[in-house]
């Protein structure tokens, strides 16, 4: 059977959390979800905190600024870039502090750098994805600053095995040229394959730990993430229309972080195994393949304890039908 970077009947978080109490946050995740915690991700704390925001401090090359409350590529790294490269301090700091002996795998998340690239925009308008040499630098500073997160996590967490989430729910829009332009008239250049496939590739290579790619969109292009070097998918469940694909790269031996919403552990563990059974493959396999998660983040979510309780207790649920 392959190895997986998780313990078998794993549940996870995929980033976000409401609030702004990020030891509260901490506290919550290693306590509900010990098999695979993760660094919790707080928006409600403003601008540095949102996905794109903590994404530029990934970006050692490219400082990043707010204007007209949007982020765009800045000539000169300024105050909104220390903002959030204090807020990511704060984490890790905290992260340190109350995981620091952990020894199992611990996930840390990263926007991709399709997703970063239709969200930033140029200093002379527009987003970075309309101009072919910016976004190769892009992501070329990312796997850059990737490759230095992962390594002071690693410090940080001495006993721990990371694993490395990468956010892409743009990605399908790059691919299919539905990313609307600046004007909103008009829609980007579709991007090759290929080259998204390289970008991509090449944070994963950078980062040297495993890698899971999470894309909440319709429409996944589920061999992309596997030929790019993702040892597993996260996707929304109810949004998987391509099984076939979904079941060959399963059976090849990929991970899955299967995203499931409802009001009880049964009723989640039950759409897990029921994708399953469609896929036609056995029960037992299905544990340790699979890590159970929400669909996409939990900032508006207003019970998250609830919320990831009943995500662990399906996990554990699927590892009983093993019984």
């Amino acid at each position: 059977m392959t190895s997986y970077p998780w313990p078998v009947g794993a549940a996870t978080g995929i980033g976000s959390l409401p609030g702004t109490d990020i030891a509260e946050a901490q506290r919550i995740v290693l306590g509900e979800l010990p098999d695979l915690p993760h660094l919790p991700e707080l928006p409600a704390r403003g601008p540095g905190a949102d996905m794109i925001g903590r994404g530029g401090t990934f970006l050692p090359e490219i400082p990043i600024e707010l204007y007209a409350a949007r982020w765009r590529v800045a000539a000169r790294p300024g105050h909104d870039l220390r903002v959030a490269r204090d807020l990511l301090e704060r984490d890790l700091d905290t992260m340190t502090e109350q995981a620091g002996a952990y020894t199992g795998t611990f996930k840390v998340q990263v926007p991709g750098p399709w997703t970063l690239a239709t969200s930033l925009a140029l200093p002379i308008g527009g987003q970075v994805l309309r101009d072919p040499g910016a976004t190769r630098d892009l992501a070329g500073s990312l796997a850059e600053g990737v490759r230095a997160h992962i390594d002071e996590v690693r410090a940080r967490l001495p006993h721990a095995t990371v694993l490395l989430q990468i956010d892409e729910p743009s990605l399908p829009a790059v691919l299919a040229g539905r990313v609307p332009t600046e004007s909103g008239f008009g829609t980007l250049r579709s991007v090759d394959p290929s080259l998204a496939r390289s970008a991509l590739s090449g944070v994963i290579t950078a980062a040297g730990v495993p890698v899971v790619v999470h894309c909440c969109a319709a429409a996944v292009p589920l061999t992309l993430l596997r030929e790019a070097g993702a040892v597993a998918v996260a996707v929304d469940l109810s949004l998987v229309r391509n099984l076939d694909t979904l079941g060959e790269l399963l059976d090849a031996g990929m991970g899955l972080l299967a995203g499931v919403s409802g009001d009880s552990a049964e009723a989640l563990a039950g759409q897990v195994r029921d994708l399953w059974r469609k896929l036609g493959f056995p029960l037992k396999s299905l544990p340790a393949q699979v890590v159970v998660t929400p669909p996409c983040g939990l900032s508006g979510e207003a019970k998250v304890t609830a919320a990831l309780t009943a995500i662990r207790e399906a996990g554990r649920r699927l590892t009983a039908d093993l019984d």
